[in-house]
């Protein structure tokens, strides 16, 4: 299989664990933004995490430098339109962008600024490029419950202009789910469609809960269905697709090395499993380096890999006219 040249669908991306360094040097200096270095080197190895974290958190903290430099309107149109040009250039033809609209606010942009600078970069690609995108919003489960609620009520003016679902991201606890039942039971009445991060980190039963709790039509991750049997039933029997990262996997240590990753089980089980980059820069990732992953240590043939993708199309948080642009793609 060409790998690069085949048609691509990727639906767990995160906007800032995929800033360009040259960028982040750039931006930095044009706003007069103080970063450690300007050195190119230097920089790509303070934002690229090696193979070897010892765990999510760590994994994380390689955020801090990208948000410093996307906080204006510019910073944040620029990238956006980045993401989905390097995108493009692989062969991505959809793409979910998710970011978490309260990191970005630091210069006192409103949420809303910060939502529509994001939502105009990735208008200005389409434009030029054979791509499409739509954003998810992510809430950050070490902030207060309230500000869940702020970003369902502020992103809702964007719904059917380029916002498609609510998220849960940032560290993962043992049943965090609970506490966000009504945000994201508001977040479903607007129209928000739903993905949730869980089961990264171990602990199988937050997918259970994040399905039945919040109603996740998605989940970020779910390596750890695993050893959860009712959350491997549910996400089997509800069709609930997975958006599956292997090399932050291994990177965050939801898996200790790529042959021990699950998803080629879970695809041979009838589980609706997703291939994507989670963050295209701190995980030094393209979607084709994914795939190549995937093939090498599963050997997977060209009808696994358009099942995967028709996976891809069917779990979108997309319409029905461009779904079947996607179908047609690869038929």
């Amino acid at each position: 299989m060409d790998l690069l040249t085949l048609p691509k669908i990727e639906l767990h991306c995160h906007l800032d664990g995929s800033v360009r360094p040259e960028t982040i040097i750039d931006i930095a200096i044009q706003e007069g933004i103080s970063i450690p270095t300007n050195d190119i080197e230097l920089i790509k190895d303070m934002l690229i995490a090696p193979l070897e974290c010892k765990c999510l958190d760590e994994y994380l903290e390689r955020f801090v430098i990208p948000i410093s430099v996307m906080q204006s309107k510019e910073s944040l149109r620029r990238i956006a339109y980045e993401l989905l040009e390097d995108a493009a250039k692989e062969n991505v033809k959809y793409i979910e962008v998710r970011f978490a609209p309260l990191l970005h606010i630091e210069k006192e942009l409103s949420v809303e600024e910060v939502i529509e600078s994001v939502l105009n970069g990735i208008k200005e690609a389409e434009e030029k490029f054979d791509i499409k995108g739509n954003l998810i919003l992510s809430c950050m489960r070490n902030m207060p419950v309230n500000t869940a609620f702020d970003i369902v009520e502020k992103g809702k003016k964007f719904l059917g202009k380029g916002v498609v679902a609510i998220d849960l991201a940032s560290s993962e606890n043992e049943g965090f789910c609970e506490r966000f039942i009504e945000p994201i039971k508001l977040a479903r009445k607007y129209g928000y469609r739903v993905t949730i991060h869980a089961g990264e980190t171990g602990i199988g039963k937050n997918v259970l809960e994040a399905v039945e709790l919040l109603g996740a039509e998605r989940i970020g991750h779910g390596i750890y269905i695993k050893d959860c049997a009712e959350a491997y039933k549910i996400v089997k029997d509800k069709g609930i697709a997975l958006e599956m990262c292997p090399k932050s996997n291994v990177q965050t240590k939801a898996v200790d090395i790529f042959s021990n990753h699950p998803i080629y089980d879970y695809h041979r089980d009838g589980i609706k499993v997703t291939i994507n980059t989670d963050n295209r820069t701190v995980s030094d990732t393209t979607l084709s380096n994914e795939c190549d992953i995937v093939s090498k240590e599963f050997s997977i043939t060209y009808e696994d890999y358009k099942q995967i993708y028709y996976n891809s199309v069917e779990a979108s948080f997309t319409d029905e006219e461009t779904k079947k642009k996607l179908r047609n793609y690869i038929e």
